[in-house]
């Protein structure tokens, strides 16, 4: 493949696609795809890698939480050749991956069912050589902007003052606030965050962001506003911000970011909704300022420790939305994960062409 040492650019959606029709397709399957599992055997949301019907070429070879659980020897002898593909998606893999890598240097494709491949970095893996790295960015976009957009909601109409009144059975009409005409700033402009900006707009919400490459939204439809990732232009946005989403992927240059220091810039009329990792946001800090109501409020999928200790003050506090990081968690939304890597990238890698959703392990997305 021509991509073995440099991230490409071609991403998928689950709105937008591409949808690659490989049936229609002229080009040649070219290589065989042997594929090993760093997973959990009994997950259902892998049965179609396990014992669905693979692509032509394609084979499931074993499946195992850790090296000790592949028979190494019978796999590098196999008859259709060793291991050249590599999906993982259990928790806890980032050791056993580099020591897979290891014992099957045959390997020259590593995917994640996830759009975060925080659980997989690691210096080993970013020094890699001849190992492509792909993730499932695109899948988890839709359902976290619609939850973006009730959390501002949530706020905006003082949804906790509803329930509190219609459990009183109180009648009392009090004035809410409008989307309309507000300020979203979001921090981490990848999939998520543009997600997220579409339905802003659609609100009628001016839009700005703050990513590492701000040339790449020049033309964006959805961003009024596009900062570089420098300290200076996060504090402006935190000033200028009526909503903060955070929605950039956990990285050694992103975790606790958004500090006491970062903090002290926010409006008091702010919202800060996390969908991206909790470590992003120094939890003790935001804490003290949802305390002293230096913020109006928190909307908090993701936090610092999950699941999230009985003793933190966070259960407590009245002016925080919290959920179990369960947000983008549908019914479907695994298995559909692994369908995106069977139905497009393996066909793709049979085929020997460039691979949807290439990431920057040294960058950590």
């Amino acid at each position: 493949m021509g991509n073995k040492t440099m991230p490409g650019n071609k991403y998928w959606n689950r709105e937008s696609g591409p949808d690659i029709d490989f049936a229609k397709s002229t080009q040649p399957i070219v290589k065989n795809a042997r594929i090993i599992c760093l997973a959990k055997p009994n997950d259902p949301d892998n049965d179609l890698l396990y014992r669905g019907e693979l692509p032509f070429g394609a084979k499931f070879l074993a499946v195992g939480a850790c090296l000790e659980d592949f028979n190494v020897e019978k796999l590098l002898e196999h008859c259709g050749g060793p291991p050249n593909v590599l999906f993982v998606s259990h928790p806890d893999s980032r050791g056993p991956l580099i020591e897979l890598l290891d014992a099957f240097p045959t390997v020259e494709w590593v995917h994640a069912r996830s759009a975060g491949i925080d659980f997989i970095v690691s210096n080993e893996l970013a020094t890699r050589k001849g190992v492509i790295v792909t993730n499932a960015k695109g899948q988890f976009s839709s359902t976290l902007a619609e939850y973006t957009m009730m959390s501002c909601s949530y706020f905006a109409k003082d949804i906790p003052r509803l329930l509190r009144q219609k459990k009183e059975k109180n009648w009392v009409k009090y004035d809410v606030l409008e989307l309309r005409g507000s300020t979203i700033g979001v921090i981490g402009y990848g999939d998520i965050g543009k997600a997220c900006a579409k339905l802003a707009k659609a609100y009628g919400m001016k839009v700005q962001a703050l990513r590492r490459k701000p040339k790449l939204s020049v033309d964006d439809p959805y961003c009024d506003v596009v900062y570089g990732d420098d300290s200076d232009s996060l504090n402006t946005l935190m000033a200028t911000s009526d909503y903060i989403v955070v929605s950039a992927p956990l990285t050694n240059k992103t975790k606790g970011m958004i500090g006491s220091e970062v903090l002290k810039h926010a409006k008091k009329d702010t919202v800060i909704i996390n969908v991206g990792r909790g470590p992003i946001i120094d939890e003790d800090a935001l804490i003290e300022c949802l305390v002293g109501r230096r913020i109006k409020g928190a909307a908090l999928d993701v936090q610092s420790i999950e699941p999230l200790p009985a003793d933190s003050l966070l259960w407590d506090l009245d002016n925080v939305l919290l959920s179990p990081h369960n947000m983008d968690q549908t019914s479907t939304f695994l298995s559909e994960a692994t369908a995106f890597f069977i139905n497009i990238n393996l066909c793709l890698f049979s085929r020997d062409e460039e691979l949807l959703n290439i990431v920057d392990v040294e960058a950590g997305y």
